[in-house]
C-alpha cells in the first residue's frame, strides 16, 4: 500500500516559520561537522600532549568518530521510529554534551579516542533526525530544495570552524574546543525543546521490536533506487573524509604553508555553499536526477584532469585549493539530491531508512577516507586517486539504479515496492 504524500506547504507539519525550520535543522547538522571540523586545527597539538609517536595516527581522532557515527545510524534510526523525533533529539544531544566534557579531560589518547567514540555514535541521531524530520513534512524535489537550504546553512560550519579552532588554541589549551562542542550541543536541544513539535504522527510509528526492523531493513536495500544512491553517496563520500583526514597535513607538508590551512579549508567550504544554494534554486526546476547525474560526470572529468596535474608536479597550493574548491562544488550539487532520490520511495520508514543510508554511507567512506589519510605521503595524490576513482564507482552504481538511464525524471510516490 503506498503512504499518503507528505504536506508539500512552507510550513508544513512542523508548524515553525520556514526560516526557523531549516535554521533549526541545519543547527542539528551543524553539531556533527563541528565535531568534526573544529578539531582540524588542534590535531597536531593533541598528538603532541597527548604523546602519539606515529603523525598519521592523529587523524583517528576524526576517523573514529566518523566510523562510530555509521554505527550509530542502526541504532537511533528505529528508535526514532518508535518513540519519535524529539524525545532521540534531546537525548543524544545531552549525552554528546557529556562526551565532550570527558574528551576535554582525557589524560591519554586512548581515553580520548573512546570519548571521540561515543561523541561519534551519539552524533550519528543528528544525520537520522534531520534527514527524517525533513522527510516527515516534504518529499521528491521540494525535499531536495529545503535539504540544499539547510545544507547551505549549515556549511558555516566547515568556512568558520578551523578558524574558530584556531582561535581557541592561541587563548586557550585544546580542551576548551570540547568545552564549545557540548555547549553547542546543549544550545541545540533547548532550542528543540522549546520550539520544534513532534513531526512523527501516532499512526506512522513502528514497533521495535526485531521482526519490525528487519522488515524495515529488507524494504530499504531491496529498493533499488534506495540500496543505490546510498551506495553512490558512500563513494564519493570517501574522497571528502579523506579530504577531512589530510586537509591539514597537506597544508603543511604538501604545500609548507600552514597558516593558509584555515583560510584555505574555509574557502573550499564556500564553493559547497554556493552549490548548495544554486541547487536550492534549481532543483525543483531542473529535478534532482539532471543535477546530480550533470555535476557526477563532471567530477569524473575533473579528477582525471587533476590527476594530470598532479602526476606532472606542477600543483601549487593556489591551484590544489581550485581543484579541491571545485570538486566540493561539484559534490554540493550531488549529496542533497542523492539524499532525497535515495528517500523517495521509503519516506514510510524514514527513520530506519535514513539509519541504513547513513551508516552505508558512514562505514564505507570512513573505510576509503581512512585508505586515503593513512596512504599521505607528502603529496596529494591519494586524496586526487580517492576522488576519481569514487566519483566512477559511483556513476556505475547510479547507471545500475537507474537502469541505464541518467537525467530521466522520476514521479515517485512514496511505497514499498522495488
Amino acid at each position: 500500500m503506498n503512504a499518503p504524500e507528505p504536506i508539500q506547504s512552507e510550513n508544513a507539519s512542523h508548524g515553525l516559520p520556514f526560516g526557523e525550520f531549516v535554521a533549526l535543522m541545519a543547527s542539528l547538522m551543524a553539531v556533527n561537522a563541528l565535531g568534526i571540523d573544529i578539531m582540524l586545527p588542534a590535531l597536531g597539538r593533541i598528538g603532541s600532549e597527548l604523546g602519539v609517536s606515529v603523525e598519521n595516527h592523529q587523524q583517528l581522532v576524526i576517523a573514529v568518530y566518523i566510523g562510530a557515527f555509521g554505527f550509530g545510524q542502526l541504532v537511533h534510526g528505529p528508535l526514532a521510529d518508535r518513540f519519535g523525533r524529539r524525545p532521540l533529539l534531546l537525548g543524544t544531544m545531552g549525552i554528546y554534551a557529556l562526551m565532550s566534557f570527558i574528551a576535554a579531560h582525557a589524560g591519554s589518547f586512548e581515553l580520548l579516542l573512546v570519548a571521540r567514540a561515543l561523541q561519534g555514535f551519539v552524533a550519528a541521531s543528528t544525520r537520522v533526525l534531520s534527514i527524517s524530520i525533513v522527510r516527515d513534512c516534504y518529499a521528491g524535489r521540494r525535499m531536495a530544495r529545503v535539504t540544499s537550504l539547510c545544507f547551505m546553512v549549515f556549511l558555516a560550519v566547515p568556512i568558520l570552524a578551523p578558524t574558530l579552532g584556531q582561535l581557541i588554541l592561541i587563548v586557550a589549551p585544546w580542551h576548551w574546543i570540547f568545552y564549545l562542542l557540548g555547549a553547542f550541543s546543549l544550545f541545540v536541544a533547548l532550542w528543540a525543546w522549546l520550539r520544534l513539535p513532534e513531526t512523527l504522527a501516532p499512526d506512522r510509528r513502528r514497533s521495535i521490536a526485531l521482526a519490525s526492523i528487519l522488515d524495515a531493513t529488507r524494504t530499504t536495500l531491496r529498493d533499488r533506487l534506495s540500496l543505490g544512491y546510498a551506495l553512490a553517496s558512500a563513494v564519493v563520500y570517501g574522497g571528502l573524509v579523506g579530504f577531512l583526514n589530510s586537509s591539514q597535513q597537506i597544508f603543511a607538508h604538501s604545500f609548507h604553508a600552514p597558516e593558509l590551512f584555515a583560510p584555505g579549508f574555509a574557502a573550499i567550504a564556500v564553493m559547497m555553499a554556493i552549490a548548495a544554494l544554486l541547487n536550492s534554486r534549481i532543483v525543483e526546476r531542473l529535478g534532482t536526477r539532471l543535477v546530480s547525474h550533470s555535476a557526477l560526470i563532471a567530477m569524473i572529468l575533473l579528477s582525471l584532469v587533476r590527476l594530470g596535474v598532479v602526476l606532472s608536479g606542477r600543483e601549487t597550493v593556489l591551484i590544489f585549493a581550485l581543484f579541491q574548491g571545485t570538486t566540493m562544488f561539484l559534490f554540493g550539487l550531488t549529496g542533497s539530491n542523492f539524499s532525497a532520490m535515495a528517500m523517495e520511495r521509503v519516506g514510510h520508514i524514514a527513520g530506519t531508512a535514513s539509519s541504513i543510508q547513513g551508516f552505508m554511507q558512514s562505514l564505507i567512506g570512513t573505510l576509503i577516507g581512512i585508505a586515503i589519510g593513512q596512504t599521505f605521503s607528502g603529496t596529494t595524490l591519494p586524496l586526487t586517486l580517492g576522488f576519481l576513482i569514487g566519483s566512477s564507482a559511483a556513476l556505475l552504481i547510479v547507471l545500475v539504479a537507474e537502469r541505464g538511464r541518467l537525467f530521466r525524471a522520476h514521479n515517485c510516490r512514496p511505497t514499498t515496492q522495488a
